[in-house]
């Protein structure tokens, strides 16, 4: 039993963090195409960023736990808006750091989702995620996000345990695509509505108040963390 149970082991062990073979390049531009468009049409959009707002308002919750900071909550909304809420010191190194990883989060998930791939460990990449979405979920705080967490974890646990290879590959280089690609968007998005006298309270003006530094240049700062991101990211994937 023991030399059995120990063999399972090993071959889990080998399933799961061992390499898998490169996919085909055909299917990196493939997932690339469907991620792209997953992001560009706005009503696909409208659906498909609620899974940049699960890691962005994840962004916040681990960082804010890194930090010492005490994770209330996070609220996943179906308008695609979020809320993290933290106690501990009002202004500081962590709330700072805390107020700026939620739009640095997705593309930056991206790019370590990238990392991962370049190196052949689709399935590790698969489990980790899945891993990251149960630890979320226990923060949940109201049922649509409960829902979306689940679902979305649910779909990685099932193709991690259940698909073969070649699905695998498929379904975590559209992953990491989306995320880079979608990573870049919502900051433009907030710049826009903050444009029209909306979101006066959004990350990049309580990052102004708390460091004194203009909510434009926390607006540069996404935006090049995002393509920064999505260049590098790209070019992993790619094999360039």
């Amino acid at each position: 039993m023991n030399l059995t149970a120990a063999t399972s082991m090993s071959g889990l062990w080998d399933r799961v963090f061992g390499a898998q073979p490169d996919p085909d390049q055909w299917l990196v531009y493939a997932t690339a195409a469907v991620a792209l468009a997953a992001v560009l049409p706005h009503a696909i959009w409208r659906l498909t960023r609620n899974a940049i707002t699960i890691a962005h308002e994840g962004g916040h919750g681990l960082i804010a736990l890194v930090t010492g900071r005490k994770l209330d909550g996070i609220r996943l909304h179906s308008d695609t808006s979020g809320l993290t809420v933290s106690r501990g010191k009002p202004s500081g190194i962590g709330m700072i750091l805390t107020a700026a990883g939620g739009y640095t989060a997705p593309p930056l998930l991206g790019l370590g989702g990238a990392w991962l791939l370049a190196a052949d460990h689709i399935t590790a990449l698969l489990w980790l995620a899945t891993a990251l979405l149960i630890a979320l979920l226990v923060m949940i705080r109201n049922a649509y996000g409960a829902l979306t967490v689940i679902i979305t974890g649910g779909a990685f646990l099932l193709v991690s345990w259940l698909a073969d290879p070649e699905v695998q590959a498929g379904f975590a280089y559209v992953v990491v695509w989306f995320l880079l690609l979608g990573g870049v968007r919502p900051a433009f998005e907030l710049q826009s509505k903050r444009r029209r006298g909306g979101a006066p309270d959004s990350d990049a003006d309580q990052l102004a108040r708390l460091t004194h530094v203009p909510a434009a240049l926390w607006f540069f700062f996404f935006h090049a963390v995002s393509i920064c991101s999505l260049i590098g990211g790209g070019r992993w994937l790619l094999g360039l």
